[in-house]
């Protein structure tokens, strides 16, 4: 990933000069989310979905998306014992990141990536591995030594998890709008390798 700087404050990482220039902005960091970001991180969440999964989830669910019902949900989750982090440009928040204790056993591994997005024009910038650095960190901190993230199968972001050092470890199949859809693990093993930084070039 794009290595990072830390600020003045414990909570906030700002990216490094040269992500920020190539996203061609003044200011950009890395900071824990709050409850006041639950608005924030539903549009990203939304118009995540609908950009990414368009013509992989059925159209008529990513259209019934609804940004109130995701802020109501993300309220909620920012109250649980998970990690979240967003990523701002200029004060506005164009990614987040979320991840915890592992939902469902998977092998040896103890930590699971929730979710990670950022707005389309937010990508390839160096935010993603950013953000994926940041909670990798956070989750070593907490005791957690291996991570592991679900991925619909014919998502292009397989690509980005393998460049950070995860491999694919099974697969499984999710009902989303009525349809049964292919859905890879990918699992790294040491967080360390993640909290450290892990090269350039991102989501």
């Amino acid at each position: 990933m794009a290595a990072y700087e830390c600020n003045k404050t414990d909570n906030a990482v700002g990216l490094d000069r040269a992500a920020a220039g190539r996203y061609g902005l003044r200011m950009s960091l890395v900071r824990a989310a709050t409850g006041g970001d639950a608005g924030a991180i539903a549009h990203v969440h939304v118009e995540s979905w609908r950009t990414t999964y368009a013509g992989i989830v059925p159209e008529v669910y990513l259209a019934s998306l609804k940004e109130t019902e995701r802020e109501a949900s993300w309220r909620e989750w920012l109250t649980l014992d998970v990690d979240v982090f967003v990523a701002e440009v200029d004060g506005d928040v164009v990614g987040f990141v979320g991840g915890g204790a592992i939902r469902e056993p998977v092998e040896e591994f103890d930590a699971e990536l929730f979710a990670i997005y950022l707005l389309r024009e937010a990508q390839r910038r160096g935010i993603g591995m950013a953000l994926l650095s940041r909670l990798a960190g956070s989750l070593k901190a907490r005791g957690f030594r291996s991570m592991v993230a679900w991925v619909l199968e014919d998502n292009s972001s397989g690509s980005f998890y393998a460049r950070s050092g995860a491999v694919r470890v099974c697969s499984k199949e999710i009902e989303i709008g009525g349809v049964m859809l292919p859905v890879v693990a990918y699992g790294w093993m040491d967080l360390e390798g993640i909290a450290v930084g892990v090269g350039s070039g991102s989501v």
